[in-house]
């Protein structure tokens, strides 16, 4: 009773000095305050007032309820841009994140921060946290790289077909969409992709194309894109092709051409007509070069 005596003389201003010190301490005096103030200022085309101040009151507990639910749902969506703010935070102010991408037509060799060593054939990427890299030595790859890793922890290779773990070794890793191919020149590497684990020594090729998995030889001691030559074996003329854009950022337009015939063998990265007849004349396939950067391949017509 005392706090609803001491609001009445409040709002008919009979409050004494040592009354209104009591008052302006209690915890609704902001709210009680705030109500007031903006009464002062509001201009409606119906008015209506409080004729007495249990009238009042019962209005008053009314706004007060509602003004403590509206105050919760602000609180609530401050908290929750703090913890966004504080996570984006930590993922961008405590990682090192670095990224190295190729163009077409463009390779590049980089040292990692424990000195391996990555070459990225064309049209490629890699990113890894320098921040964490002493911890945990993992990256992720789009495209076509050549690794020389030193020895220590190990090593992950991360892609969107499978993962690669070494310790040490020399391996190539080539994931193009439906293209997952890992060849290992050095030491052991481990593969896993979905299902399909294998555990590869030097010479060793795991690949799954098109969704099959075969594993084979080679005796190649580096891949030879590191050398400016493209090697395939029994890979489909539209993989051949998609290579063949990459390394020399043309397009490719196919006239009567079959392009899930397999193709085998070998072409240059440096001549570009020495290249196309390198694929066209063992397919029986004819070219044109009718732009500088576009190209027609002709099947054989009926």
């Amino acid at each position: 009773m005392m706090k609803d005596d001491l609001l009445k003389k409040w709002l008919n201003d009979e409050l004494t000095d040592a009354e209104k010190e009591a008052f302006s301490k209690q915890d609704d005096y902001v709210i009680n305050k705030g109500i007031i103030d903006k009464a002062k200022h509001f201009k409606a085309s119906q008015f209506s007032a409080a004729y007495d101040f249990e009238t009042f009151k019962d209005n008053y507990q009314k706004k007060s309820s509602v003004k403590h639910v509206n105050w919760i749902n602000p609180l609530l969506r401050i908290a929750a841009v703090f913890l966004i703010t504080l996570g984006v935070y930590f993922t961008f102010f405590n990682s090192d994140l670095i990224e190295v991408k190729t163009l077409m037509a463009e390779n590049t060799s980089i040292n990692l921060p424990d000195l391996s060593k990555v070459t990225l054939n064309a049209d490629s990427e890699i990113v890894y946290d320098k921040a964490s890299w002493s911890s945990k030595r993992s990256l992720k790859l789009e495209g076509e790289a050549y690794f020389k890793v030193a020895k220590g922890k190990t090593f992950d290779v991360i892609t969107k077909s499978g993962t690669v773990t070494v310790v040490g070794t020399e391996f190539n890793v080539k994931a193009r969409n439906d293209y997952f191919e890992v060849t290992c020149f050095e030491g052991i590497v481990k593969v896993s992709s979905d299902t399909i684990v294998r555990q590869l020594l030097a010479g060793d090729i795991y690949r799954i194309l098109d969704k099959k998995f075969i594993q084979y030889k080679t005796v190649e001691v580096e891949p030879q894109w590191t050398n400016n030559k493209s090697s395939f074996k029994s890979i489909p003329l539209k993989d051949v092709f998609e290579e063949l854009e990459r390394q020399y950022n043309i397009e490719i337009i196919n006239k009567n051409t079959d392009t899930s015939r397999l193709f085998s063998g070998v072409f240059v990265n440096d001549n570009i007509e020495n290249a196309l007849t390198s694929i066209t004349k063992p397919m029986n396939l004819t070219f044109d070069i009718s732009s500088p950067n576009q190209v027609l391949i002709h099947g054989q017509t009926d």
